[in-house]
């Protein structure tokens, strides 16, 4: 048992060794999990950022005017008055993602209780921010109104108090950093493990290693613990330097917790990742293989969009992909606070799906290897 674990030990620095001499996948990692984040966590926003607003004022009232002075930054550019006959040129052109039309005697209708209309233009080729600044706008103009105007109607019965937990401020990066991190584990744990093994095979070193006293359960426990080490390492520091120092995030839960599942996760990844390779002949088939797994891996784990508004049958499907338990059990720590207790059967399913897949890969390697010989 000692000798065994002394060969893997060895293995896996030789791997260290040759991703050392790999300038190609340092550079990878470093960006990958420095301004690939950083990047991403701030430049995509989903909430309302400096939106373009035009007003077409045919009422030119105090209260008009007011409703034009309450769209203001940092969610709306400073708003441009137009005219009714260049709403439609201007929103060809894509100048404007919202014109807000006030109509005429628009004030009057208001104080006279006649519920005069107020149209709002959307862009929704701008998906998010169509949706979320037409409900600003809505708001804004209903609370001027109600402000401006004691005797207007109060179509409100109740008022609707919203505590956001875990984000209280709704901001996309909080939840984009930390996703990111995520998504960025996933695809570095699958690329760097095929890829040692290919590089093995494309450079005839996996001959030199028939040689050796070695089996291949070895080879590949020395492949995971090697490149699962450098990814987790690199995990961390990007999430305490990037994500909590630069960004600014929080992070409520426990690392240690966090990184312990990171472990687990290694483990299952980088078997798929050895299985992907153990069936390519090439790094380029290796490539295209991995090109749509890390999509669906990512776009379909609950990182980008909530399992709930998936199909049902699709989101028992995904209950065999590991990342899909990864990010679940990552929110739970890093967002909410969680501890083992509540994470524990995505800790098992984690490690059955990373046994069932460490399985296929050997049998598939040593299958390889026999063909090899």
């Amino acid at each position: 048992m000692i000798a065994r674990l002394s060969r893997i030990l060895r293995l896996g620095i030789k791997e260290l060794y040759s991703l050392k001499a790999d300038p190609v996948l340092v550079v990878l990692i470093v960006y990958t999990f420095t301004f690939a984040i950083y990047a991403v966590a701030s430049g995509a926003k989903f909430e309302v950022e400096n939106a373009a607003v035009a007003i077409v004022d045919e009422d030119r009232s105090m209260l008009s005017a007011r409703l034009r002075d309450a769209l203001l930054q940092p969610f709306f550019k400073t708003p441009e008055l137009i005219d009714a006959d260049e709403i439609d040129a201007v929103m060809d052109a894509g100048r404007f993602v919202f014109v807000v039309e006030i109509p005429p005697k628009f004030e009057q209708d208001v104080i006279a209780g006649r519920h005069p209309s107020v149209q709002i233009d959307v862009d929704a080729t701008a998906m998010s921010q169509a949706g979320n600044g037409a409900s600003y706008i809505q708001n804004i103009i209903l609370q001027e109104v109600l402000t401006a105007v004691p005797g207007a109607d109060q179509t409100q019965p109740i008022n609707l108090v919203v505590r956001a937990k875990f984000n209280p401020n709704l901001k996309s990066e909080w939840f984009t950093a930390v996703m990111q991190v995520i998504n960025n584990i996933t695809m570095l744990s699958i690329i760097l493990t095929g890829a040692a093994l290919i590089r093995e095979r494309e450079h005839g070193t996996i001959e030199h290693l028939l040689v050796m006293p070695v089996s291949p359960i070895e080879i590949m426990l020395a492949k995971i613990w090697a490149n699962g080490l450098v990814i987790v390492v690199a995990a961390i520091l990007s999430l305490i330097v990037v994500v909590e120092r630069l960004l600014g995030v929080p992070v409520a839960g426990s690392i240690g917790l966090f990184v312990a599942a990171a472990v687990v996760y290694q483990f299952s990844v980088t078997s798929l990742g050895i299985l992907i390779a153990t069936v390519s002949t090439s790094m380029a088939q290796f490539g295209l293989i991995v090109m749509p797994v890390l999509i669906i891996m990512n776009l379909l784990s609950g990182s980008t969009t909530p399992m709930e508004s998936m199909p049902g049958w699709l989101q028992n499907v995904m209950q065999l992909s590991p990342s899909t338990h990864f990010v679940a059990l990552s929110q739970a720590v890093l967002y909410r606070g969680a501890g083992f207790a509540i994470m524990w059967p995505q800790m098992l399913a984690l490690f059955g799906i990373g046994a069932a897949f460490f399985a296929m890969a050997t049998l598939r390697f040593r299958k390889s290897l026999l063909s090899s010989q």
